[in-house]
């Protein structure tokens, strides 16, 4: 089922699970899920092209696309490879049976060593507010958190996620006072040098959509990530697509 395939064009770009129904992937920050008004490359594009290659598709290629990551934020996404897998993975995000977890540093230190967030968000255009109740315009939005570690007065936080509200991390930690690093969107301090935000969607789980068993697709933290101490395994990815389109510039790509 797996075909343990272990790079996405270039061996440190990692491919984290393929089969006949999905395609799990590391994203880098800094680029796009699927297109805007920028028409920059997205991520989406570039898994149709691999699938072509991997798999010598002719003509068109089918790729569902069923979730999605913030363009400054690295991490696990999840495409469909059948309309099927699709319309069965798609149900699973929208009524709440998919496992998130994400690891974010935010600034400050924070108060309680876990705690949960429930809040109500209205999205404005590109971003988001909290509001104090629950609105015709507004969405609940839930999250439970552990904090890791404090350091140099910022904290390493787990996310575990129950909704997928736009910006929802980046809102409710903002709220509480303590914004994800570099995001000057909801109040950072500074930004991070190639514009990302420390949040990083490290798992993700799904049951598959044929099978009926559930698949948990897990990424390394990313080279350079900004934890003091963070010693990167062997497999981490490089963080910001700039890093890697360069690469694939330099092979012709």
């Amino acid at each position: 089922m797996n075909n343990q395939l272990s790079n996405f064009f270039i061996p440190s770009w990692p491919v984290l699970y393929a089969d006949n129904h999905l395609l799990a992937v590391y994203k880098p920050a800094g680029l796009l899920v699927q297109g805007d008004r920028t028409g920059d490359m997205t991520m989406f594009d570039l898994a149709k092209q691999w699938v072509k290659q991997q798999y010598n598709k002719p003509g068109q290629v089918y790729l569902g696309l069923v979730h999605r990551l913030d363009r400054p934020v690295a991490g696990v996404i999840l495409f469909c490879r059948t309309s099927k897998a699709a319309g069965r993975i798609s149900e699973q995000f929208r009524t709440g049976q998919t496992r998130k977890r994400y690891i974010a540093i935010v600034e400050g230190k924070m108060g309680k060593p876990d705690g949960r967030l429930v809040n109500h968000i209205e999205r404005r255009g590109s971003s988001g507010r909290i509001v104090k109740k629950a609105t015709d315009k507004s969405t609940e939005a839930r999250l439970s958190y552990r904090c890791l570690e404090t350091r140099n007065d910022s904290s390493l936080v787990e996310i575990d996620l129950e909704t997928g509200r736009h910006h929802q991390i980046r809102l409710q930690f903002s709220h509480i006072g303590h914004p994800v690093m570099g995001d000057l969107r909801y109040g950072a301090s500074a930004p991070l040098p190639q514009k990302q935000i420390a949040l990083f969607a490290e798992r993700l789980s799904v049951m598959h959509p044929t099978l009926g068993q559930e698949l948990t697709f897990t990424s390394p933290l990313p080279l350079d990530w900004p934890w003091p101490g963070h010693e990167p395994t062997a497999d981490a990815p490089p963080w910001n697509w700039s890093q890697i389109e360069k690469v694939l510039r330099f092979e012709g790509f």
